[in-house]
Parts: structure tokens; sequence; C-alpha cells
């Protein structure tokens, strides 16, 4: 029996979650899907510039599994770029952590509220009671 993949931590969800080559129908692409977990190690390892250990504390998997993980990423990025297959991001083992969120919406609050307050300065129901 296969052993139940562990829960990754990510900390940003993707703003798009598909690409594919211009100018190339839809139909006529191969696609390739990379995992919301596989675009944070990338996003970690590369936008941020972590090291594999401090990626992996930050997504709480050992330094293996990042790897792992870093590695099944930059297959499936190299296949998408090489093959000119389309690109769809969604789906993996992962559950959300970071900055908190507005009570009453899904702006997140600014870094001087955390804490401080419930909801955040760019609630809509905030801006309808001033």
């Amino acid at each position: 029996m296969a052993r139940r993949p562990c829960c990754k931590r990510v900390e940003e969800m993707p703003g798009v979650n598909y690409f594919k080559p211009r100018a190339v129908p839809l139909s006529a692409l191969e696609e390739v899907t990379l995992s919301i977990e596989e675009l944070e190690a990338l996003r970690l390892a590369h936008k941020e510039g972590l090291y594999q250990q401090e990626a992996c504390e930050r997504m709480g998997v050992s330094r293996a599994t990042f790897g792992r993980v870093l590695d099944a990423a930059h297959r499936k990025v190299t296949t998408a770029l090489v093959d000119g297959c389309a690109l769809r991001i969604e789906g993996g083992s992962f559950c959300m952590v970071g900055p908190e969120l507005c009570e009453r919406c899904p702006a997140k609050l600014t870094g001087d509220s955390i804490g401080t307050e419930s909801v955040c300065d760019h609630c809509p129901i905030r801006k309808q009671a001033r």
C-alpha cells in the first residue's frame, strides 16, 4: 500500500493557473500539470533565492522531499518549454499558511495591522460603513 503524501505548506496561490505557447490552438497541445506545491518550490528556490534548507523549513518538509519536489517541477517546466506543451497549475497535497486574512473578505491584512484589527483597510464592508 502506498504511503499518503505529506501536506506541504504553501504561502501563495498562483495568480495564473495556465500557460500555453502563443498562436497555437489549445486543442493541438499536449498538457503538463504542475502541482501547487511544485510551483511553491520553484518560487522559494528561484524567485526568493532561498537555499534548499531554508526553503524546506518554510514548506514544512525534509530537505530530501523538497529536492524531489523541486526536481519534478524543473522536469515539468522543461518539458513544457522544450516540447511546446501547455502548462496547467493545479492540485497537489498542500495546506495554505502565511499572512493572516481579513475576517470579512479575502484581502490580506497589512503587516502593521496583523494582530491589531480583524478587518483590513481594503475590505469592501469597511468602506461601506464609512
